[in-house]
Formats: C-alpha cells, sequence, structure tokens
C-alpha cells in the first residue's frame, strides 16, 4: 500500500490532532487501544499537545507500549519512558497497568525477553501471532534510523524475534528495540517528521532506498503515514 504523505504547516498541533482522532474513531468502534510511542525529542512537544486535549480521549482504554529504549533506569535523563511519563502519561487518566515499559535497567538481553514476553502474551489473549499496534508512533533519524534499528545492523534481518537488545550508533549505545516484524503487524505506522535537514533521507527512503532502516516498515496489512513538517 503506497504511504500516505501529510505536511503540516503546524506539525506538533497538527500531529496530536492526527493522532487523538484516529485514538476516538478507533475507540469509539472497539473499546481499546493500543499506541505505541516513539522516543526522542520529536514526539516530546506532541505528547504534550496531546495532554492538553485529554478529555477527549478515553485514555483508561488505552495500552501503552514503547518502539525501543534506551539502557538506562526509567528515572534517567535519557530514558524514552521518562519523557513520555512526564510530557504525556503522567498527565491523562491512564492506569498503571496500561503502561508497559520496557526495563531499562536490566541487562539488555534480560530486559529485551522479558518484552517480549509481555507482548506475546498480550497477544495470545486475543489470538494474534503478534502484538498488533492499532497506531504505532516511529521517529526518523537523520541516518534513516527508527526505533533502535541503524544502517548495517544485524537487527535488521531479524524474522523471528519481536523485541531484541541492539547497539545504537549513539550515546547510550546500548539499546533494546521492537524487530520490523513486530512493527510491520501494525495496523496503522505513522513517522514523525519535523526537522527540514532530513528531508534529503526522507526523499532516499520514499524511492525505496533498502540501505535506510526506515525504508523496511511496510505494513503486511495496515496503513503507513509520514507527518512532516512543511
Amino acid at each position: 500500500m503506497k504511504p500516505a504523505i501529510v505536511r503540516l504547516d503546524r506539525f506538533e498541533t497538527g500531529a496530536a490532532e492526527f493522532i487523538s482522532e484516529a485514538m476516538r474513531n478507533a475507540l469509539s468502534r472497539s473499546g481499546t487501544y493500543r499506541l505505541g510511542l516513539a522516543g526522542g525529542m520529536t514526539p516530546a512537544a506532541i505528547y504534550e499537545k496531546l495532554a492538553l486535549g485529554a478529555e477527549a480521549i478515553s485514555w483508561e482504554q488505552v495500552q501503552i507500549t514503547f518502539g525501543d529504549e534506551r539502557c538506562v533506569g526509567p528515572d534517567h535523563a535519557d530514558s524514552n519512558y521518562r519523557m513520555a511519563r512526564e510530557r504525556l502519561l503522567a498527565k491523562v487518566n491512564l492506569p498503571a497497568e496500561n503502561v508497559h515499559r520496557i526495563r531499562g535497567e536490566l541487562a539488555p538481553e534480560v530486559a529485551a525477553h522479558e518484552y517480549e514476553t509481555i507482548l506475546r502474551s498480550m497477544a495470545a489473549q486475543r489470538g494474534e501471532e503478534r502484538y498488533v499496534h492499532d497506531l504505532l508512533l516511529l521517529g526518523l533519524g537523520p541516518d534513516g534510523h527508527t526505533a533502535s534499528l541503524f544502517p548495517g545492523s544485524p537487527a535488521l534481518q531479524e524474522t523471528e524475534r519481536d523485541v531484541i537488545a541492539t547497539i545504537g550508533t549513539k550515546p547510550p549505545p546500548q539499546r533494546v528495540t521492537m524487530t520490523l516484524p513486530l512493527i510491520n503487524a501494525a495496523r496503522h505506522i505513522c513517522f514523525l517528521v519535523n526537522d527540514p535537514a532530513k528531508q534529503p533521507v526522507l526523499d532516499e527512503i520514499l524511492r525505496g532506498n533498502a540501505a535506510l532502516p526506515a525504508t523496511h516498515v511496510q505494513p503486511v496489512s495496515g496503513a503507513l503515514t509520514w507527518l512532516i513538517a512543511r
């Protein structure tokens, strides 16, 4: 399926509205929603906007996961969980048991195995082969990486595991990340890109440059949307 490209004048506000509408529509149909959060700086302001409109969403029916995590504790400045907690999760009516974080304070392989076990258990409750996100948010690095899938990484060749330990190219290097099979099982994947300097790598991805990890984000039976700052 061809990706949808949406260019936004007010990036953070527009992206938050896009995500909020997708969540409201799905919740009205099914009563539950599985949202995968991206880390890094790009989504931080978007999460704050989502929190401002919290009353429009039944957050108590939302399950939260994380596409990747740095191998640090939950209160560390580099923690994706900490950023999401401070900008969004602590500001909405979200039960603690609905937030499934990657325990970056554990040894990377242990944290990866634990998170994979949690997601597979939740998938099994619905008879799924893999956990299926209703919406999975992803960022884009200037090198074409997404989640913690970096160019040239053996992680890109993984076909069986859902979550693995890997090494990033910027600090902190030890990471835990969702793999492409799990990412591509999502019903809807949304890239968030607000840096004009990333336009050249974005152009390469849209042309199908296989050397760039984000090129391989291709939902098996879902939709792919690029939200891009105009």
